[in-house]
């Protein structure tokens, strides 16, 4: 409706007027976050993040040669708008190899922004994001989670500004190795059934898990609610200890690994992933998160491997 519109419109500029006075004094003290005060203060709800073909075409610009403007640049990064990064530039809070850069129309290689720093906190330019995140229990894979909070929560507001998005999903109360990526046909190539892409779980069961519930695991079982004669079977079945097995599962069912335990007539009391074709969790904290490495990626992309 327009009369919506226009309400929005009109906060909107409210907003604005706010974040120039604010930024206009430096004594206000920043949020947290690396971002500017327009940034940090604007609600969750209220961001805009660019489209992944805006980004593409914006880290394909910088590749061109002919340098892109600083201003597109760290909107490319994540940000926020071309507004909001021509304001954060001018107002010295960007520096490129150690030095204010206070025009954000000058032509910068992205090359020659490695480092750049924002309020003083370095950043790395990134054409493309890969995370690994060890997910803790009580957030969802959602990034407009209804009941807990997303776990787009436990990163900077950058990636959630550039498109990030988690690669599959893992139940709430789930932990563990969650990729989370802006690249599209990252996301396909891990989450397609036709990759078949190993995902190792660690599953704490209620009851012991003796030699013939692992023989059923790996022989296939009959998942409740499934069409007759359809069963699902693990690739890998590892007994770590009297109540755990480790799990291997090629294929990605609601809730698979927790109906499969009940189909043998136990029960799942805590699962965790802890590895994804080649790449495994390692000693990562939970909660924290690294980038993935280019080696990494490539095999995470490869179809086959060993």
């Amino acid at each position: 409706p327009r009369g919506r519109d226009s309400s929005e419109s009109m906060m909107k500029a409210q907003y604005r007027s706010l974040c120039m006075l604010l930024l206009s004094t430096r004594s206000v003290a920043w949020h947290s976050s690396p971002l500017p005060l327009f940034r940090a203060l604007r609600p969750r709800a209220a961001c805009f993040p660019t489209t992944a073909p805006q980004f593409a075409a914006l880290s394909m610009a910088a590749k061109g040669g002919k340098g892109l403007a600083l201003d597109k640049l760290l909107q490319s990064q994540g940000f926020g708008t071309r507004k909001d990064c021509k304001e954060m530039v001018k107002n010295g809070y960007v520096q490129v190899n150690g030095e204010v850069v206070q025009d954000s129309n000058a032509k910068i290689q992205h090359e020659e922004l490695m480092p750049f720093s924002v309020d003083g906190e370095d950043f790395e330019y990134r054409s493309a994001v890969y995370i690994l995140l060890n997910k803790p229990a009580g957030y969802e894979c959602s990034n407009k989670p209804t009941m807990n909070p997303g776990v787009l929560e436990l990163l900077p507001d950058i990636y959630m500004m550039r498109g990030v998005q988690p690669v599959g999903r893992l139940d709430c109360d789930t932990t563990g190795m969650l990729l989370l990526s802006d690249q599209g046909a990252f996301n396909h190539a891990i989450t397609s059934p036709r990759r078949d892409k190993p995902k190792v779980y660690h599953v704490e069961a209620k009851h012991p898990v003796d030699a013939a519930q692992i023989r059923q695991l790996l022989q296939g079982v009959q998942l409740k609610d499934e069409k007759e004669g359809e069963t699902v079977a693990a690739a890998a079945v590892v007994s770590l200890s009297e109540n755990v097995i480790a799990l291997t599962l090629t294929q990605g069912k609601y809730h698979q690994v927790k109906r499969m335990l009940a189909a043998v007539g136990n029960r799942c009391e805590r699962l965790q992933r802890v590895s994804i074709g080649p790449v495994s969790l390692g000693e990562i904290g939970l909660g924290d998160w690294r980038h993935l490495t280019d080696e990494e990626v490539v095999a995470l992309k490869t179809k086959n491997y060993e």
